[in-house]
């Protein structure tokens, strides 16, 4: 069945459970791994820099897509739409940045630099930018950022409580860091590639 013949709430939940593990942001696209590799040393972290990812995903997908088809689109100012939708990314960020402050100060100190970068995180433009390639209603372009979002909250989790784990052992020189935690993240994506197929969007 094409998404368009299918009810709202139909397709708004296909695209969300699509764009959580089908399409997985960080395991099927590999965007924001920066920041992943970065933060995902230990669980807490993990679990707070993911959760301020998807808040900010969810928010400017929805935001950029009323700016983009109620702004940009009868103004006929489209080639402005990367700028437009940093610059919402940014502002929303940093809006995030100073609830994170005011309510958690361990978890604003442990992100630290990462924290302000989630304004640059590609991940988070990409699903903003991803969105406009189908043909989606403003529920449907929320629900696809929300995915999006969980999808890589469940990476980065997982991939911190697996490095929190291999730290308590002894590894060989040569895979400690980075390394031992693109090989994960590979092994991972093999998972994921698992539920492609399954949902067709």
């Amino acid at each position: 069945m094409e998404l368009s013949q299918m009810s709202l709430f139909a397709s708004c939940v296909l695209i969300f459970v699509s764009a959580t593990f089908t399409d997985n942001i960080l395991m099927a696209r590999f965007l924001g791994m920066c920041s992943c590799l970065g933060v995902s040393k230990k669980v807490d972290t993990s679990l707070g820099l993911g959760l301020a990812v998807m808040f900010v995903t969810a928010v400017t997908a929805a935001l950029n897509y009323l700016v983009y088809q109620y702004m940009l689109v009868p103004l006929h100012l489209e080639y402005l739409k990367l700028i437009i939708f940093i610059v919402v990314i940014a502002a929303f960020t940093q809006l995030v940045e100073m609830i994170i402050e005011r309510t958690s100060e361990k978890l604003y100190n442990s992100l630290g630099i990462f924290l302000p970068l989630i304004t640059v995180n590609c991940a988070i433009l990409g699903i903003s930018l991803f969105m406009l390639n189908k043909p989606y209603s403003f529920w449907q372009a929320f629900a696809f950022g929300l995915g999006g979002g969980l999808g890589w909250f469940l990476a980065i989790a997982l991939i911190g409580g697996i490095r929190e784990k291999i730290n308590e052992s002894a590894l060989p020189k040569g895979l400690e860091g980075p390394g031992i935690t693109l090989i994960i993240i590979g092994i991972m994506a093999l998972g994921f590639v698992g539920f492609s197929g399954m949902i067709k969007i």
